[in-house]
């Protein structure tokens, strides 16, 4: 049986564009199938390659599917990757890239273990999220990170109650609120003042940003809670987005609710390296040069 890598690139930037050439001609000389995006595959140039239109059955039956890009990227290809069950697997050519498996210098060998199967495969907890308003649903949706409710106006609060298993909890004057997984507590999250969470950890994570109340701290809560989220009149109107890619707007009264996701994303893994590292490699921190000051 013939075997199948849907390739993803960020063809916006010539590093992407060389890695993906090189990425297929290796795939393509040991025999395996390459996919690419009709966009993508006309941005690198390269000939040869199954094209995909982009809908939810391009990575169905590939084995991998594998990511040249930042973070980015990466939630974009999570979008094919999930609705197929595929391993995702990333090489960080952005700036952080805490989703991706391998950096930029390393895709030969990154290569050579695809090529091989030698790796592993982690799920990663996702959010299911349901908007209705006055009673009756009007969108759905899902994030690997985070779901963020917003407020539409600048210049205004946006004023929220915030339900924890259909219990309110507090109301807040805000510039929105942010919930997240495990995974997503080290992205918008974290930069809304919440905690870093380890990935293995089953939890949701309810985070208010800039919030106008007395009781506005961040919370862990069960991974089975149902997290509901109501945009209130006395303020402006607000948007949702989940992992930054699906916005819409939510008009006074609507109900947003969260809850643990059916489905996982699949992460392919080839280093077992333990999330401190992760923490300390992602965010620069000079721990050992540090410790030396200290010590001296």
């Amino acid at each position: 049986m013939t075997r199948s890598v849907l390739l993803l690139a960020h063809t916006g930037r010539e590093i992407a564009t060389v890695a993906a050439r090189r990425a297929v001609t290796r795939l393509q000389d040991a025999g395996v199938e390459v996919r690419m995006l009709a966009e993508e595959a006309r941005d690198t140039g390269l000939t040869g390659v199954a094209v995909c239109d982009g809908g939810a059955g391009s990575a169905a039956g590939a084995e991998l599917v594998l990511v040249l890009g930042g973070d980015g990227s990466i939630l974009r290809a999570a979008e094919l990757s999930r609705a197929a069950s595929v391993p995702l697997l990333g090489v960080n050519l952005g700036r952080v890239g805490f989703l991706a498996e391998a950096e930029s210098e390393h895709l030969d060998h990154t290569l050579d273990r695809i090529l091989d199967r030698d790796y592993g495969v982690e799920e990663r907890m996702t959010i299911d999220v349901e908007i209705s308003v006055d009673g009756d649903v009007v969108g759905d949706g899902w994030a690997l990170n985070e779901c963020s409710v917003e407020k539409a106006q600048r210049e205004r609060m946006l004023e929220l109650v915030v339900e924890i298993d259909g219990r309110p909890l507090s109301r807040w004057g805000c510039d929105g609120v942010v919930v997240a997984t495990p995974t997503g507590s080290t992205a918008y999250a974290f930069s809304a003042g919440g905690p870093v969470v380890w990935p293995t950890v089953e939890a949701l994570m309810v985070v208010p940003i800039s919030a106008h109340a007395l009781f506005a701290r961040p919370l862990v809560v069960a991974p089975s809670s149902v997290v509901a989220v109501e945009v209130l009149p006395s303020g402006t109107t607000g948007v949702i987005g989940c992992d930054g890619r699906r916005t819409r707007e939510l008009p006074h009264g609507a109900r947003v609710e969260v809850r643990r996701g059916r489905y996982p994303v699949l992460l392919a893994r080839m280093h077992d390296r333990p999330f401190t590292d992760t923490l300390v490699q992602k965010f620069a921190l000079p721990v050992e040069g540090w410790r030396g000051a200290a010590d001296g």
